[in-house]
């Protein structure tokens, strides 16, 4: 019954914060003011992952194909399509489940228990759309450009790892790189990305906003969001691939 309940008040949630700002200006702010917190403060963390599993997954993939009849062009192959499915949106995804999603549930849990949402209603503000929407929407926005930055610098960690070990040459690497790609791979990686960033942003605001008690009950519900929000990811990405693949 409590997952019916909380469910339900997540629901509620999402519908109440669907309404008409009272003034673009100050919510075009907060848009901003969002993207950036989003998407520049998570772009070193993206970038060291993003070349370091590609560099790693070039090695590896190296290592468990030790039949000379295999080209090594089929290792850029290989890496290109593990980072494109995979490694770029599902596991940055996660980080950053972790790295925004308890900024998010920490943010609005503060505000709650020092009652700055209920003086911002008594001000006859809709905080859930004043508060809640431009986080979804920044992170819609922001999260799959850093999805698209990570394949890109993926593939070339690997491409660079591949030629510092010895591994391929950059021209094998290119050539496998091109060799039998397909684009659906990248709009299937866009919408993992589109489908894990509402999760990114929706569950922790939910968990943030509905505090109840003092800066114990923010920590626990910064910690049950940042839990709940990798779950979903997962079996949102097992969902996807069943579904899309």
């Amino acid at each position: 019954m409590k997952f019916f309940t909380e469910f339900g008040r997540y629901i509620l949630m999402l519908k109440g914060m669907i309404s008409k700002p009272e003034n673009r200006k100050v919510y075009w702010k907060e848009f901003m003011h969002q993207c950036n917190d989003i998407g520049i403060g998570s772009l070193g963390i993206v970038v060291i992952i993003s070349v370091f599993i590609g560099a790693v997954s070039t090695l590896q993939t190296a290592y468990q194909m030790v039949s000379p009849v295999i080209p090594k062009a089929t290792i850029a192959q290989i890496v290109r399509d593990t980072v494109l499915l995979e490694f770029a949106p599902t596991l940055v995804c996660i980080v950053l489940a972790g790295v925004v999603g308890s900024k998010i549930a920490s943010e609005l849990g503060n505000m709650r228990v020092s009652e700055q949402i209920d003086a911002l209603e008594i001000m006859g503000i809709n905080t859930k759309t004043y508060l809640i929407m431009p986080k979804i929407l920044a992170a819609l926005l922001v999260i799959p450009m850093l999805v698209a930055i990570s394949a890109t610098l993926g593939i070339w960690g690997g491409r660079v790892a591949g030629e510092a070990a010895g591994i391929l040459s950059t021209t094998d690497f290119d050539k496998g790189l091109l060799s039998a790609f397909l684009p659906y791979n990248v709009f299937f990686a866009m919408v993992k990305a589109y489908v894990f960033s509402f999760i990114i942003s929706s569950v922790p605001a939910f968990y943030g906003y509905h505090v109840e008690g003092g800066a114990l009950e923010i920590g626990r519900a910064s910690t049950k969001s940042v839990v709940v929000s990798c779950v979903l990811i997962l079996f949102a990405d097992y969902v996807l691939a069943a579904l899309l693949l």
